[in-house]
C-alpha cells in the first residue's frame, strides 16, 4: 500500500497543475490568444533548457545501450499502439473514414512528455529523465511519420522534417558535450561562467513542465463542449480499453524481449501507463481530423488515467522486478 501511495503522490501534483490550467482558462486568466506564444516559448526555450540540464553530465548516457536503444524503443511503442488501434477501430461504431483515422491516431500517440517527465524525476532520478528524452526522439519520429500518415492517409515520411526542432538540437548538443567531455577540457577560467549558464538553464528548464501542463489543461477546457458524451460513449470506452488497458500490457513486454538498462525499463513503465496525448487534438485540428473523436479519446483516457496511471506504474515495476 505504501508503494502505491508513493506513486499516487507523484501523479497527483502533475494532474493538479493540469487542472489549474483548466481553472485559469475558465476564469479567463489564461487566454486562448496567449497559447501560441507560450507554446513557442515552451518548445523553443524552456524544454531545450530542461534537456540540457538533464543530459549534460548524465552518467546513465555514457554507455552505447542508453544512447542507441531508447529511440528505437520509443519508435516501437508507436508501431505497437498503431497496430492495436487499427485492429480495434472496427468496433468503435465510427463510419466516416476521417473519424476512424482520427481514432487510430489519437489512440496511437501516448502523452510522452509533460506527464512522464515530472514523474521520472519524482519517482526515479535525473538519469532516468535523461534516458526518457532520448526515448522521446523515437516517439517524435513515429509521431511525424507513422502517426501523421495514420491521420491524413498519406506517406509515412512526408513530414519527417518536423522532427528537426530545438529540443532535438538540445539533445544532440548535450550528447556532443558529453562525448568530448567539454566541461573537463575547458580552461579553468571558463568554468565559472559555464556553471552560471547551466544554473540559468536549470531555472528556465524548471518552468517547462508547469507551463506545458497549464497549456494542456487550458486546451482541454477550450474543447469541453466539442463532443457529446452520449454519442461518443462507445468509441471512448473502447479508447480507454485500448490506450490504458491493452496497450500498456503489450508495451511492458518490450523489456522482456530486449536487454535494457534499469533506466530504460523505468521509462517503458512510465510510457506504458500514459493516456492519449493532448497534442493529438492540435494535430487533428491542423490536419483536418475529427475534433470530436480526438478530444473524446484524449478526455476519456486522461480521466481514466487518474486511476490507471498509478496502477500501471506499480504493476509495471513489480512485473519487471524493478525497485519501487
Amino acid at each position: 500500500m505504501n508503494e502505491f501511495l508513493t506513486v499516487v503522490a507523484a501523479v497527483f501534483p502533475v494532474m493538479a497543475v493540469a487542472c489549474a490550467g483548466i481553472g485559469l482558462r475558465l476564469r479567463g486568466w489564461l487566454t486562448e490568444e496567449a497559447d501560441a506564444s507560450l507554446l513557442r516559448v515552451t518548445i523553443n526555450l524552456l524544454v531545450p533548457c530542461l534537456i540540457l540540464d538533464a543530459l549534460i553530465g548524465n552518467e546513465a548516457l555514457t554507455g552505447a545501450g542508453n544512447l542507441l536503444l531508447p529511440p528505437l524503443v520509443g519508435f516501437s511503442t508507436i508501431l505497437i499502439a498503431a497496430g492495436v488501434a487499427i485492429l480495434g477501430v472496427r468496433f468503435t461504431g465510427l463510419t466516416e473514414p476521417v473519424s476512424r483515422r482520427t481514432f487510430i491516431h489519437a489512440v496511437t500517440i501516448q502523452n510522452y512528455g509533460y506527464i512522464p517527465i515530472p514523474l521520472a524525476l519524482l519517482l526515479f532520478n535525473r538519469e532516468t529523465m535523461g534516458v526518457l528524452f532520448l526515448h522521446n526522439v523515437g516517439v517524435e519520429t513515429g509521431l511525424w511519420t507513422v502517426g501523421l500518415a495514420l491521420l491524413r492517409g498519406g506517406r509515412p515520411g512526408e513530414h519527417w522534417k518536423r522532427i528537426l526542432n530545438p529540443p532535438l538540437a538540445a539533445i544532440v548538443g548535450a550528447l556532443l558535450i558529453n562525448g568530448v567531455r567539454a566541461m573537463h577540457v575547458l580552461p579553468v577560467w571558463v568554468h565559472p561562467p559555464a556553471e552560471l549558464v547551466m544554473v540559468a538553464a536549470r531555472m528556465l528548464g524548471q518552468c517547462a513542465i508547469p507551463m506545458g501542463l497549464l497549456l494542456i489543461g487550458a486546451t482541454m477546457a477550450d474543447h469541453r463542449h466539442a463532443f457529446s458524451a452520449r454519442r461518443g460513449m462507445r468509441f471512448m470506452v473502447l479508447a480507454c480499453a485500448l490506450r490504458v488497458g491493452l496497450i500498456p500490457l503489450l508495451l511492458l513486454q518490450i523489456p522482456t524481449w530486449l536487454p535494457m538498462s534499469v533506466e530504460l525499463q523505468e521509462v517503458v513503465v512510465l510510457e506504458a501507463a500514459m493516456p492519449a496525448a493532448v497534442f493529438s487534438v492540435v494535430m487533428a485540428k491542423h490536419y483536418g481530423g475529427d475534433m470530436r473523436v480526438s478530444l473524446g479519446v484524449v478526455v476519456s483516457t486522461s480521466l481514466a488515467g487518474l486511476a490507471t496511471i498509478p496502477l500501471w506504474i506499480r504493476f509495471g515495476l513489480h512485473f519487471l522486478g524493478l525497485p519501487s
